[in-house]
């Protein structure tokens, strides 16, 4: 439960016309306009932008949720901002915000005080974006965030089912900032300061912006450009789409990536390549900024912010992924080299949680996108810069990928010697194909078996969630994720350090239904697998096609990009429902059900095996 904050309202940044008046202030420098409630804290995006800003020495105010149905007066209260309109959509996607992977709109919020529905628009970043500019078509206006860092291409919707142009396109916006883009914002906020036109700036890092086909660019040393399928040719062929996404997603994997360019019509967008990874400084810089890490006190009467209680006590250690699983965003957003906090940040921001007035002594995570990645990265940096592996760990772990885990391990246990600290629970996923089928030597060498018993032991609150996704051979290689006996030699794992222990803990497994690849029978040797396995299975979900995933360019063409041969794809709805109730077959009303298909697929011979672990 949110405690009210006694902090003087200042110590937010100014949300209202009030507040910028208690600053003395008649006009600001930037508005971040924001599809999420806010809440001043280095987990929400808008947030650390807005801090960034004011530690750049400029004014900036946040407008969060304004209201796009009435007369438009919340996107007219804080006046018009001396340099740029900065729009999100907030912390997801408006899309995968509001509706289910059967595109039914969801009831709730986790963004929004009290977690009530309906405070953002559909495509809210296209939907602000287009007022601000009939409002002031004067102002510039830059996008971020990850609605619009994953759309900045020819992208497939899948809510709309049809193939959209990049954002800055269909939005009208001036120029994007994709990814974790606080480097690219700073140099474009100096240059306009300086009295640059938005127009002008061509050669700022990991931006993109429009320009007239034909029109020249300036050389960016070093940097290669690579010229894709035009929107048009994407439109009219799935496989040209499909050697779009390839592209797209080899450049977004290199240490250095190349210039994309995409035309459209008379008009060409360009997107630069990204900043190479932060350095352990830079990271630092921007989780250490002067967050109240709290709501703003707006919100008080309003309920409690779902995310935030969910994120309050936890710490974020790095950004980047190397796993590079074809249904996720994270490493064409955030980068697939993993970049780590310092530990003298990650233990002032625990010491910051459990000085909080009614923290109880809990910290619910310390990891990342991935929990057990800290501090790993090449061994030799000059490999990395000339690698383009989308993965790091498959098909294999890279040799020249340092997996140590004793940072983690020396990190947890310091974290629990701070004052008021009593337990540390890791709530992030683990990659635990990094700890099992090690061989004896790597095992010690990288820390794997102490890191093993120390998170089972003391940092698993009774349930330990990892992701085997699915359990067929030819889904998972399509998923980029490991062989499922891996999985498996890991459940065993995990019994025999709890029955070594004496403790009774569960392993609760994530599966997605309707991937690209997998058929009904893959999704009943999976319901038969985990059956026998002793599971009742809870977390799973339905796949959802979101812009820009390997996975999804394959449910849209059919194809896989890389070999250009055709992939099985679940689209109708009631086979992807269909597949979704292989995971339920233990409930009395699918028991019929189940006996039927199966005879139909001729997988009969599976029934008998269902809830009957093997000998032996």
């Amino acid at each position: 439960m949110q405690i009210p904050d006694k902090r003087p309202l200042t110590d937010w940044l100014p949300v209202s016309r009030e507040e910028l008046e208690r600053r003395g202030w008649d006009e600001v420098d930037v508005i971040i306009v924001s599809g999420d409630a806010y809440v001043d804290h280095p987990a929400f995006g808008a947030a650390v932008i807005g801090r960034l800003t004011e530690h750049a020495g400029f004014r900036v105010a946040i407008l969060p949720q304004p209201n796009w149905r009435d007369d438009l007066r919340d996107f007219k209260k804080l006046g018009k901002p001396r340099l740029f309109f900065g729009v999100t959509a907030g912390n997801m996607d408006s899309m995968v915000n509001h509706y289910t992977a059967n595109k039914r709109l969801r009831s709730d919020d986790a963004y929004t005080p009290g977690g009530v529905a309906g405070f953002r628009p559909d495509y809210a970043s296209v939907v602000y974006t287009q007022i601000l500019k009939k409002l002031y078509p004067d102002v510039p206006v830059i996008l971020g965030g990850i609605e619009a860092s994953m759309r900045r291409l020819t992208h497939y919707d899948y809510w709309s089912d049809s193939l959209k142009p990049d954002i800055l396109t269909w939005s009208g916006a001036d120029m994007l900032v994709f990814g974790m883009g606080e480097k690219g914002l700073i140099s474009l906020l100096r240059r306009l300061a300086n009295g640059e036109e938005i127009s002008k700036i061509k050669d700022v890092e990991q931006t993109a912006f429009r320009i007239p086909s034909g029109e020249t660019l300036p050389e960016l040393p070093g940097i290669d450009t690579r010229e894709m399928p035009s929107h048009t040719e994407c439109l009219a062929d799935k496989k040209a789409f499909a050697r779009h996404f390839r592209i797209f997603e080899e450049e977004s994997n290199r240490w250095q990536g190349a210039r994309l360019l995409e035309r459209n019509g008379d008009f060409t967008v360009v997107v630069n390549p990204p900043n190479p990874p932060m350095n352990e400084a830079e990271i630092d810089a921007s989780f250490d900024l002067p967050y109240t890490r709290e709501p703003h006190p707006r919100y008080h009467k309003r309920g409690a912010i779902p995310a935030f209680e969910m994120i309050r006590n936890s710490v974020n250690m790095h950004r980047g992924c190397f796993g590079g699983c074809a249904f996720c965003a994270i490493s064409a957003h955030q980068g697939k080299f993993v970049v780590s906090r310092s530990e003298k940040s990650i233990l002032k921001e625990v010491e910051q949680i459990a000085a909080a007035p009614d923290f109880k002594g809990h910290i619910t995570d310390l990891g990342g996108p991935s929990a057990n990645m800290y501090r790993m990265k090449g061994i030799d940096t000059d490999k990395c810069k000339k690698c383009k592996r989308p993965s790091c760990i498959f098909p294999t772990i890279c040799r020249n990928l340092n997996t140590d885990h004793r940072p983690m391990t020396a990190l947890y246990n310091k974290a629990l010697k701070v004052r008021g600290i009593k337990r540390i629970t890791i709530g992030s996923g683990i990659r635990y194909d990094m700890l099992i089928g090690r061989s004896e030597a790597e095992s010690k060498a990288n820390g794997l078996n102490e890191y093993l018993d120390q998170l089972i032991t003391r940092h698993v609150s009774g349930r330990l969630k990892v992701a085997p996704e699915h359990s067929s051979a030819h889904v998972l290689q399509i998923m980029r994720k490991p062989h499922y006996r891996t999985f498996v030699q890991f459940q065993q794992k995990f019994d025999e350090i709890n029955r070594r222990n004496g403790l009774r803990q569960q392993l609760i497994p994530y599966f997605i239904s309707s991937h690209p690849g997998s058929r009904p029978e893959d999704m009943a040797e999976l319901a038969c697998e985990t059956s026998q396995q002793g599971f009742r299975l809870e977390q799973v979900q339905d796949f959802t096609p979101t812009p820009m995933t390997l996975a999804t360019a394959m449910y849209y063409t059919g194809f896989d990009p890389y070999t250009l041969k055709p992939v099985y794809v679940a689209r109708d709805k009631q086979e992807k429902l269909n597949q979704q109730r292989f995971f339920f077959w233990y409930k009395p009303e699918n028991k019929r059900w189940l006996a039927e298909t199966l005879k139909k697929a001729g997988r009969a011979d599976l029934l008998p095996k269902f809830g009957k672990r093997p000998q032996g």
